[in-house]
Parts: structure tokens; sequence; C-alpha cells
């Protein structure tokens, strides 16, 4: 009886070493196959913002290597919240990403029932890039300064007003801790993306922003709009000649905007480590960093692990920045 036992532990030991095996052979296999089709690229945000720079900057080099391209598909609205949704509910094969703006941090804090739980939804593929908001006024806005630009709010408080990507979004809550921090009140105006915030002030319809110096870069150097100050705790390289916010008026002001790259829930280990490896490559070839170092990008390419624990202390800290700015809750 005892012999018998042994034995059948035995057997059983080596099945399920065999099916271990087959597991991870399964796996290998898949992941040496990825990526056989076209992948789809979801932008949350219209065409020119500072996550399509990235996905655009990325997707012909990934082709080049790998055979198949990134298509960039922008699903604009509800600052986000649509393309994440698209994202998260589609198969968990690797052909669909999303990529990733810390906007999506902050609307647990902002949106009730939202659609999606962006702790459970999605899996961290890698950050691509930090990046400084600049805060940019239209010409006519009789300020080049951050302390002017105070005593003007406060001079006539709600004159002044500001653009944004969408309520609840980074530009929103960057304009409403300004708002806390250097106790003034300026009027809110969402659009639908960065790119339509940064026309809103080239067109003289708001007059300043907070936002991206990747896709603010091409008109504060052409001189459409004056740029005041970087939102980051250091000054940015591409433009060192601008002050932050917190050295120029509002001490421990510092908002950073994260891109980056994330997969439905459930997408292989396999895969994910081989679009992190990619992706990381790719940021460090010297022309992408150029480009993107040039544009106000600093390129990163973390490893699943490191950009998971980001993402959870991203989200707590916007939770407390929502709390003590008074923003409502919205509905969805």
């Amino acid at each position: 009886m005892k012999g018998n036992i042994v034995r059948k532990t035995s057997r059983q030991r080596h099945a399920l070493l065999a099916g271990l095996a087959a597991v991870l052979l399964a796996g290998e296999a898949l992941a040496q196959a990825y990526p056989a089709k076209p992948i789809r690229v979801i932008d949350a945000y219209p065409p020119g913002g500072g996550t399509d720079i990235v996905a655009r900057t990325v997707s012909p080099k990934f082709q080049e290597s790998l055979g198949q391209p990134w298509i960039i598909d922008n699903r604009a609205g509800a600052q986000g919240i649509i393309g994440a949704e698209i994202a998260a509910k589609s198969a968990p094969d690797g052909y669909t990403l999303l990529m990733f703006t810390t906007n999506f941090t902050i609307h647990p804090s902002i949106y009730k029932n939202l659609p999606y739980d962006f702790n459970k939804a999605f899996t961290p593929v890698t950050q691509t890039s930090s990046v400084a908001l600049a805060m940019i006024v239209h010409p006519s806005v009789p300020t080049r300064t951050v302390k002017e630009l105070i005593a003007l709010a406060r001079e006539k408080p709600g004159r002044l007003n500001y653009s944004s990507s969408g309520f609840g979004g980074i530009i929103h809550m960057a304009g409403e801790l300004f708002d806390t921090m250097a106790r003034v009140k300026m009027s809110h105006i969402p659009y639908k993306g960065g790119a339509p915030a940064v026309l809103a002030v080239l067109g003289g319809e708001v007059d300043l922003t907070f936002i991206a110096i990747p896709v603010a870069a091409p008109h504060i150097r052409s001189g459409k709009v004056r740029a005041i100050a970087v939102s980051t705790a250091k000054r940015s390289g591409v433009m060192p000649e601008l002050p932050t916010i917190a050295e120029a008026g509002v001490p421990g002001y510092e908002v950073v905007n994260a891109y980056g790259v994330m997969a439905p829930a459930g997408t292989p280990r396999e895969i994910v480590v081989k679009l992190q490896q990619e992706i990381a490559r790719i940021l460090n070839l010297p022309d992408v960093r150029e480009r993107l170092m040039g544009l106000g990008a600093e390129p990163v390419g973390s490893t699943p692990e490191t950009f998971s624990a980001y993402l959870q202390t991203e989200t707590a800290k916007w939770s407390k920045v929502v709390k003590a700015t008074g923003v409502e809750l919205q509905p969805w």
C-alpha cells in the first residue's frame, strides 16, 4: 500500500512538472510569435497632444524591429474615459494598447461610477516619458512673470481664465492647485484635449493654460504664446531659461505629467515583458531620445513593476490634491 502511494505521488509530481513545462513553453512560443499582426494603440485624446506625439515617435521604430505597425487610434472624449473604456474591454492579447497619461490616476478621485476600475482593468507595461507643463499666456495678457500673474488675478478675481484638456484632467488640476497655493481665483474653461486647449490660447479665446512642453514648444518658439514658467520641481532641460512655478512665486508647487503604455488586464506576462523591452530599447535610441528631449519629454522606459508602483503613488497623491482643492465629484 505504501509503495502504491509513493508511486501515485511520484506520478502526480511528474504530471504537475510536465504541465508547468508545457505552460512555460507555450508562453515562450506565444512571445516569440508576437506580434503577428498590427497593434492598435488607443490614444484617448485628439491628434497633436503629448501622448499622440510620443506614440507616433515610437511607432515607426517598432515596425522596423518587429515587423508590425502601431496603428494610432485617437478616441477623444470625456477626458480620456471613452478611450480608456474601449481599451479596458478589449481582448487581453497584446493587440490593443492604451497610451497612459497622468489623467488616469486622477479620474478615480474625480468621477463616480467609472465604467472600469483603473487599478484592476489594466496591466502596466512601461512609463515612456516624464513631461513638464509650461504655463503659457496669450501675448495680450500683460504679465511676464508668475508674480505679475498672481497680482493680476488677485486684482480681478475670476477675470483671468485658463483652458484645459477637460474637467478632471491634469491641466485642470494644475490650475486648481495653482489657485489654491497662490490664493487666487481663475476661471476654468475645459476643452476636448490638450491640442484644442493650446489653440484656445493661440486664438485669444482664453488667457492662459498649463500644457505639456512637447505640445507647447513650437508655439513658444514661434512667439505666438508667451511662456512664464514650468510646473516641475526642477527647470526643464529643453527650456532652462524658464523658472519653475515654485521658484517664481508659489513655493512647493509641482505637477508632472507622465506618459506610458498599458494593456488590458490579463495580457500574458510574456507579451507584456516583450513590449516593455522593445519600447524601452526604442526610447534609448539616440535619435528618439534627441527628439523627445528636444520636445521636453524625458524618456523613461521603466519596468512593469516600477510603473505599477508609480501609478499607485500618483493615484494616492491626486486623491489628496482633489480633496485639498475642493473639486466636486462628478457623476459618470
